[in-house]
């Protein structure tokens, strides 16, 4: 198997070379060449297999460059009850007639970034090793991938963590989850600005091709495809799940604003897992929402990008978005490119009339959620069932009940625990979420951040600093 670039000028990668690269070197995003077909004899036979052992099959298909021994270990080490709190890793609970969610947030950090991070943070100590190198990664955070990545990372040989983060705009749990490591390694930058501004400040390093090699540069935002690939596991074992009887199709609600989870499922669904629709939930940060009722793609400015109660989904230019983009006009790099420069341009483009139309084969619907949409699902679901669900689930479930339709079981994406999100639970019922124990006081530990503006020699001074 082997990898190229959206954009066209990188191809013929091997896993190995992409693992810790991040961006390809034309600034577009790397996919396999072709997608491994999975029929209904291999899902027959991958039925029933334990968490790690589905991980080790779907993996293999991409990853043909590291001995299959040492794959299989990763996975094992990576995918445990005693990491996870649940043998099946991603437990789907019912919620209601035809509708379900899949637990994600049974991680480290409580949140579904883990299932992928966990997996990261063993391949990078693993391939650094082998290569005998080290790595100085680079990444932005909403919210909680900034937390699972620091916890996957803490402490492992030969890399440094250099985690973005906008000033302010975290829940506070959140933010302590992150600014509470001591780990030496580990390095929190709080920006005066929007999560956009983090992922654009991280771009721009890594397309300095120069520094990234000086530096050895890499990232485990879902612009990292191994992280991508680690994602496309947990809709097949939700699909599992879902269909204990047979083999018939499933529909996704997925919470989303950088299209990175929602995209491991396109993956899946291009694989030939029965994904019937993939539903793609916003909050009032719509830009995606937008394009799938439009084919416009317009990216909001700073001052347009909404500060809401599902924070990790406040994002107005959603970086994994490319990734779709570049299979929707037929994986045409050239136009691919066209597309994005259009964007650096003019913040925004619109696909042809030809393109849009291809748009339906691909199975994603759209809709929005709202503030107050938000605190009424939290409060319903907690009524009808007393289970108490976060900000970002309950997006994904408002419009999930949206295109929901009898006969097709749809599943529901956890996005996290609700403890991470106390102020809008309390608001909408009047209590606390519950909180493991292991987390009581953990917004009163001490914190170790340091805070920038928006400038990228700024960062680039305080990586060299502390590479």
């Amino acid at each position: 198997m082997k990898y190229l670039s959206t954009r066209g000028e990188a191809s013929g990668r091997a896993f190995s070379e992409i693992l810790l690269e991040g961006l390809a070197p034309d600034g577009g995003l790397y996919l396999p060449e072709r997608y491994p077909a999975v029929d209904a004899a291999t899902l027959a036979r991958w039925r029933g297999l334990s968490y790690p052992e589905l991980a080790f099959e779907l993996l293999s298909l991409y990853i043909d460059d590291v001995p299959a021994a040492d794959l299989r270990a990763l996975l094992a080490r990576t995918y445990t009850a005693e990491v996870f709190g649940d043998e099946r890793i991603v437990p789907l609970r019912p919620l209601e007639p035809g509708m379900f969610v899949l637990g994600l947030s049974n991680g480290p950090t409580l949140a579904f970034k883990d299932l992928a991070m966990q997996f990261l943070g063993q391949a990078f100590e693993y391939e650094l090793a082998r290569q005998s190198r080290s790595l100085n990664v680079l990444g932005a955070t909403s919210g909680d991938t900034g937390s699972a990545a620091e916890h996957a990372l803490k402490g492992k040989r030969g890399v440094q963590v250099f985690m973005l983060s906008p000033l302010g705009r975290m829940s506070a749990f959140q933010q302590a989850q992150m600014f509470s490591l001591q780990d030496a390694n580990i390095h929190n930058v709080a920006v005066e600005g929007v999560f956009d501004d983090c992922q654009d400040l991280v771009k721009a390093v890594s397309a300095d091709l120069a520094f990234k090699q000086r530096h050895a540069i890499g990232t485990v935002n879902s612009i990292n495809w191994a992280r991508l690939l680690a994602q496309v596991v947990y809709y097949f074992a939700g699909w599992f799940q879902a269909t204990p009887d047979g083999d018939g199709p499933v529909d996704f609600a997925v919470p989303t604003g950088n299209f990175g989870n929602i995209c491991a499922g396109h993956i899946a669904r291009q694989m030939g897992l029965p994904i019937r629709r993939l539903v793609l939930a916003t909050n009032e940060n719509d830009v995606l929402d937008e394009f799938f009722r439009t084919g416009r793609y317009r990216v909001r400015t700073a001052a347009e990008t909404h500060e809401t109660s599902s924070p990790s989904m406040d994002i107005s230019k959603a970086s994994n978005f490319e990734r779709f983009v570049f299979d929707a006009v037929g994986r045409d790099a050239r136009r691919t490119r066209e597309l994005f420069a259009e964007v650096e341009r003019t913040r925004t483009f619109a696909l042809t009339e030809t393109e849009r139309a291809r748009l339906p084969a691909f199975g994603l619907v759209s809709g929005r959620s709202t503030g107050a949409d938000r605190l009424a699902t939290i409060r319903q679901v907690h009524g009808a069932t007393g289970q108490v669900i976060d900000p970002h689930t309950a997006d994904a479930l408002k419009v999930a009940r949206e295109h929901a339709e009898p006969g097709t079981p749809m599943v529901v994406l956890e996005t996290a625990l609700a403890a991470k999100f106390g102020a809008t639970v309390r608001e909408a019922i009047g209590l606390d979420a519950p909180r493991p124990v292991r987390f009581a006081g953990i917004e009163a530990l001490p914190r170790r951040f340091v805070t920038m503006p928006v400038d990228v020699a700024a960062l680039k001074a305080l990586i060299v600093e502390n590479a």
